[in-house]
């Protein structure tokens, strides 16, 4: 189960994040703060084989005793980072990825609407309830 799913800007500061409200929110808010550093290293062991073989997808940064934590990263270096329950051992690693990819064309739509300013928080209900029923599909 997805519990928590993070829009982070190139310049690390988050635009979305939206979590399992059961479930303590600050929690969530360091673990995706903290996979950062993760996701620079990759990104930076990659380098230039992240632009030429077109591969955004990071895959798992960390795992902690309740929930593993995957990335992906766009062309722009914006980052998505998503908090899977552990206990949901049926989610395969190409279910992530096209759950990322989903994550990716839902972005760009919020991208291309021109009422929005690039580097302003996400509030667009569409996305949201795309990230709503991504975290209920994965229940």
């Amino acid at each position: 189960m997805a519990v928590c799913v993070a829009v982070i800007a190139k310049e690390n500061y988050p635009l979305y994040i939206r979590s399992v409200p059961t479930e303590n929110e600050l929690k969530f808010h360091y673990m995706v703060h903290t996979s950062l550093d993760v996701v620079d290293e990759k990104i930076s062991a990659m380098g230039k084989a992240l632009v030429d073989q077109r591969e955004l997808y990071l895959g798992l940064l960390y795992p902690t005793e309740d929930y593993k934590v995957y990335g992906y990263v766009t062309n722009s270096r914006v980052k998505f980072v998503m908090v899977v329950d552990s206990s949901n051992t049926a989610l395969r690693d190409n279910e992530i990825r096209s759950m990322f990819r989903k994550l990716h064309s839902s972005y760009t739509d919020v991208m291309c609407n021109p009422f929005y300013n690039p580097g302003d928080r996400i509030q667009s209900r569409a996305f949201d309830s795309m990230v709503t029923s991504m975290m209920i599909q994965v229940c």
